[in-house]
Parts: structure tokens; sequence; C-alpha cells
């Protein structure tokens, strides 16, 4: 009789997912149903600026909404999470909403924790971050959780908001951070389909990517489970299917709605506590080193992980063939065409990271909480520039 696989799967503070009605109709009932009276968004600024639909929800909120901050920068500098941490702090808010993608929803979730430990200076995010050890492990620091909960509605597919997991950027080391507690977690989300029409292509299909990533990273390890393994490989499917006719037609919500679900989806594995390998370490580096935007790091990093990982997870990525009705095509060849289909970029040169920049990109990596969670394991960072090699 074969041992059982043995495990555990971790459940966020997220209690509510409303899909399929717009943001502010959503938004209004949620404020009523949990009477908070001070809510403060912090938004897009591009859909404050070009669109009317932060307006419609400042406007069905009425008198309960408190204030908006928008021009949250990519990778969130540490400067713009003390900034709207100052704004809501002034506005007394009892309420984060976030609206936009994933920085603006990494900024909106760690602003909580900054305002229940009354952070008034950048430096003073260095205590409440995550840290690796020597062994590769994380080291989670110990603080006292937030009052003041979260709601997300994200515009892109990057799935961040569906996590207790939040990232900022140190401007002085350009080390992109984790932060995490569980109630940072939102304690609802809309998924709005309608909303992320005016989400520019290359952003939505390159967070798209970036779902794929997470269901093929999980796909591929050998810390995953029968749980985990179901919902990547349903969520592998919907954005097999959705993110192309996106790209075919703009319009199609029912698409997006796919590609949303597909996300959500993607993203309870790690959740759950499935480690993510090498294209997500790579790929935190990148964006935080190197401004290579979210979704690009994925489209540049995957399929060479998967082509370096091949040889001692074989048997696992036959799931990902599967998935791309495929069995007898290597998964990397499959997400590369993929990939390039959507139009994305395909190299690291493709995104401006050069070959002078490699050594640091492999430092640095050894540093990420992901950095030795990889199927075939990375002791050192002439193993990362093995990898960067494939990809460059």
């Amino acid at each position: 009789m074969s041992e059982l696989n043995k495990g555990m799967v971790v459940l966020t503070s997220t209690e509510r997912v409303r899909f399929g009605e717009r943001a502010a109709q959503s938004l209004k009932a949620e404020a009523e149903m949990m009477d908070n009276k001070r809510v403060f968004l912090i938004a897009s600024d591009s859909l404050v600026k070009n669109t009317d639909e932060i307006a419609q929800i400042e406007a069905a909120l009425g008198d309960r909404h408190a204030g908006t901050f928008s021009g949250v920068q990519p990778h969130v500098p540490r400067t713009d999470v003390m900034a709207a941490t100052e704004q809501a702090r002034d506005a007394g808010a009892d309420l984060i909403v976030s609206v936009g993608g994933g920085s603006v929803t990494d900024c909106a979730k760690i602003v909580p924790v900054m305002l229940k430990h009354d952070i008034r200076n950048a430096d003073d995010m260095e205590a409440y971050h995550i840290t690796v050890d020597d062994a590769g492990a994380m080291v989670l620091p110990q603080f006292e959780a937030q009052d003041i909960r979260t709601i997300c509605v994200p515009t892109t597919l990057s799935g961040g908001e569906f996590n207790p997991l939040s990232g900022s950027t140190d401007p002085v080391s350009k080390h992109k951070q984790g932060y995490q507690e569980r109630m940072m977690a939102p304690v609802s989300l809309v998924l709005d389909p309608a909303m992320t029409v005016h989400t520019p292509e290359w952003l939505w299909l390159s967070t798209g990517v970036r779902a794929l990533d997470h269901a093929i990273e999980t796909l591929q390890s050998l810390h995953s489970n029968d749980f985990s393994d179901g919902q990547a490989m349903s969520a592998l499917k919907l954005l097999i299917e959705g993110l192309p006719r996106v790209k075919a037609d703009p319009g199609d919500l029912d698409a997006r709605m796919k590609c949303q679900m597909g996300v959500w989806q993607s993203m309870l594995p790690i959740i759950a506590g499935v480690p993510m390998g090498a294209s997500h370490a790579i790929g935190h580096v990148l964006g935080g080193l190197c401004d290579v935007p979210h979704g690009y790091t994925s489209c540049v990093m995957s399929p060479f992980v998967l082509r370096w990982n091949e040889n001692v997870n074989d048997h696992r990525q036959a799931a990902i063939r599967d998935a791309f009705g495929q069995p007898n095509t290597p998964a990397s060849e499959l997400v590369d065409e993929f990939i390039a289909d959507l139009g994305m970029p395909r190299s690291l040169s493709a995104v401006d990271v050069t070959e002078d920049r490699f050594q640091q990109v492999a430092e640095y990596t050894m540093d990420d909480i992901w950095g030795k969670t990889n199927p075939r394991p990375i002791s050192e960072p002439a193993d990362v520039m093995q990898i960067l090699e494939l990809a460059k």
C-alpha cells in the first residue's frame, strides 16, 4: 500500500467574492452590510483620469466615501505606501478599497497594517517585511493584526488580491519585499469584468500569463497535492481558453470572467501553501531591481524554468501538456508558443534586461521567498545564471 500524501491546506480570512455585478453596486452593498462609514479608495491613476469608473463608485458610496488616493507606482515603492497611509489616516478610514491592478492592490493591503502600528516613516516598514534564512525558509515578523479591513476590485490578472501576501519595494536596495499577516487578505473581492475593458491589452494579457504561471508552477511543484493540482488544472484550462478570446474580442465579457475565475483558482494553491519556483523568484527580482512589469516577468521566465526543471519533474509537467491538449510536446514549447501568440515578450533582452545585470539578479534571487523552493534545487547564484542564460 502506497504512503498517503500528507499535508495541510491553509485558508485565508476572505469571506466573500462577488462577481458579474458592477463594482459600484457591489461596493455599496459591502459598505452597507459591514456598516462602514469612512470608505477610503486607493485607485488606479488611469481609471481616475481617463474613465468615470471611480466617480461612479464614489457616487454610489455617497456619504460613506471618505477619500480617494491614486498614483501608486509599479512595484509599490515604500514612499507610495506611506503617502496612501497618511491620507487614509487623515480621512479617518474604517475600510480600504483598492480599484486597479497589482500595485494598487498591494498598497491597499499594506496600508491597514501601517495604520494599526502608526507607521509614519518609510524606513520603519523594515521591521514588518518577510526575510529568508540561510536554509531558504521564510521568516515572518510577528505583529498585531490590523483593525481595518480591505476590499479589492482587481482590473488585471496578477492575482495578488486573493492572498494575505503583499509586496513593496525598498527604494534604496531595490528589493521587492513581502509582507504577510492572515488579516491582510481582503475581507471580500469584487470581480467586475466590465471594469477591465479599460485595462490596456498588454497589461491584461501579460498579467494573465502571470496567472498561468501560478498554475504552471503548482503543477510542476514537487510539494503540491490533489486539491491544489485540481485547482491549478482548472485554472490553466480557463486561461488557455479565455486569454486568446479576449485578445480576439476585447468586449467579450464572458471570456474576461473566465480569465478572472482562472486567476482565482490559480491563487488557491499558493494560498494553500504550495511554494512557487524559480519563475516567480526571479520575477520578483526582475520587477524590483530591473523595473520589468509584473506580468512580463512570467512571460520571459516561465518557459525557460520549465525547460530547466524538465529533467527532474517531467512526470509533473505531463499535466501541463494535457491542459494544452498536446501530451507529446514539451510543456516549455507549448507555453512558449502560447505566450508568443498573445504577442507578449519572449526574452530578457526584449524587456531590456541585459547580460551585465544577470549576476545581480542571480544573487538577489537567493534572498527571495521562493528562491530555494524550485523543483530542481537552486543552491547558489550559478544555478540561477543557467536559467537566465536560457532566457537571454
